[in-house]
C-alpha cells in the first residue's frame, strides 16, 4: 500500500503547478495533504477513483487537512474533540480494517516564537489522542510536524537552534511523541542519511542549494512498525515549498 502526505501550501495555487500530475502519476492509495487554505467548496476540481474527506479551518485561506483515499476508511472523524484546538481544521483521522491513519497539520510557533505556548498545549493533547489510538490498533501520523527533529534533519542547525521549528521545546516535544511508542519512519530506515529535507524556504534560492529542513513525517505507532517498507523523499517533485513524503506499507 502507498500512502503519500504532501503540504500543499494551498491546494488551488499547487493545482496550477502539476499536484493533479503528481497525483496520477503516483497513483497512491492514500493521499493526505496540508494546509489546503480553502473550504472545498471554492473550487470545482475532481479526484476521480478517490474518497474526499477534508477538514477546513473556520479562517478561510487559512491551514486546513484533507485526506483522498481509493479504499473507502469504516470511520473518519476530524479534530481532537477539544474545541479549543478544533478551530483550524488541522487533524483528520480515518480508520481501516489494519491501522488508524491519523493527517495532521501541527501549528508553526511562528516569528520569535510567539505562538510557542499554545503549540506545546496543542502537541500534549495531540500526542495523548494519538497514543490512546495505538491501544487499538497500529497508527500512522503523517503530515507536517513544524520541526526538524535532530541537526541532521536540516541544512543549518547552529544558526538555527533558536528559531521556530528548531527550537529545544519543539524537539523535546517531538522525543517526547517518540517515548509515546512511535517510531520516526524515515529515520528508522536511513538513520545516518544527510541532506534528506522536506521543505525549502522561497528565498536565498535555498532549494537550487538544497538548503532544507526536514518537518514532514511519517510516524508510526511501535505495534505497526514492522509494516513499514520504505519511505521515499520526493524532493524532485515541485509545486509547492514542501516535497511529497511517501510510505510504501507492507499489508
Amino acid at each position: 500500500m502507498k500512502l503519500i502526505t504532501w503540504n500543499v501550501n494551498g491546494l488551488r495555487a499547487c493545482m496550477n503547478k502539476g499536484f493533479a500530475d503528481f497525483m496520477q502519476q503516483a497513483d497512491a492509495d492514500i493521499f493526505c495533504i496540508q494546509e489546503t487554505k480553502m473550504q472545498r467548496e471554492q473550487s470545482t476540481f475532481e479526484f476521480p477513483g478517490y474518497h474526499e474527506y477534508w477538514n477546513s479551518a473556520v479562517k478561510k485561506g487559512y491551514s486546513g487537512t484533507a485526506i483522498f483515499t481509493k479504499e473507502e476508511p469504516e470511520s473518519v472523524t476530524y479534530g481532537l474533540g477539544i474545541e479549543e484546538h478544533d478551530q483550524e481544521g488541522r487533524v483528520i483521522t480515518a480508520e481501516y480494517p489494519g491501522f488508524i491513519l491519523v493527517n495532521v497539520y501541527t501549528p508553526n510557533s511562528q516569528r520569535g516564537l510567539v505562538r510557542l505556548d499554545y503549540r506545546e498545549k496543542w502537541e500534549d493533547a495531540f500526542q495523548d489522542y494519538v497514543s490512546r489510538l495505538a491501544e487499538k490498533k497500529p497508527v500512522i501520523v503523517c503530515g507536517d510536524l513544524n520541526v526538524a527533529a535532530q541537526p541532521i534533519d536540516l541544512k543549518n542547525p547552529d544558526s538555527n537552534h533558536k528559531n521556530a521549528g528548531f527550537s529545544d521545546q519543539e524537539r523535546a516535544k517531538f522525543q517526547q511523541f517518540l517515548q509515546h511508542g512511535f517510531v520516526d519512519s524515515f529515520r528508522s530506515l536511513y538513520p545516518d542519511k544527510e541532506g534528506a529535507y522536506t521543505w525549502w524556504s522561497y528565498m536565498f534560492k535555498a532549494r537550487e542549494r538544497n538548503a532544507g529542513w526536514r518537518i514532514d513525517y511519517f510516524l508510526v505507532s511501535e505495534n505497526g512498525k514492522e509494516h513499514i517498507q520504505d519511505v521515499v523523499i520526493h524532493n524532485e517533485v515541485f509545486g509547492s515549498d514542501h516535497c511529497p513524503v511517501e510510505l510504501d506499507w507492507k499489508e
